[in-house]
């Protein structure tokens, strides 16, 4: 679907914050920052992301739009604050809610 004219038009980036060190089915990522919380959550747009873990590491991640599946939220390999390795993966996005002036982006299995 076209992105809403409320929406950006040029790549823009926000922040993205997980209580966790991690991501995992199930968990809950807040997008802060959007133009226009309340479309982005009923039709999400292809946007990038400063995504802040609990340990105050930091990555950039990217949310796609890919038909048949669904927003996609693609994730490069890090390491945890505490010395851990994760590997890059792309994770469906089960779940898109507007929570105030943010969205919570619920992750659901791999893709």
């Amino acid at each position: 679907m076209p992105q809403p004219s409320t929406g950006p038009t040029e790549a823009d980036t926000y922040l993205s914050v997980c209580s966790y060190t991690h991501l995992f089915p199930g968990a809950r990522c807040r997008v802060t920052g959007l133009p226009d919380e309340r479309a982005f959550a009923a039709d999400p747009w292809p946007i990038d992301l400063d995504l802040r873990f609990a340990d105050d590491v930091v990555t950039e991640v990217e949310l796609r739009i890919e038909d048949p599946a669904g927003p996609v939220l693609t994730v490069p390999a890090y390491t945890t604050g505490a010395g851990t390795p994760i590997g890059g993966r792309r994770w469906l996005i089960r779940k898109c809610v507007q929570t105030g002036d943010e969205v919570e982006l619920t992750i659901g299995s791999p893709a």
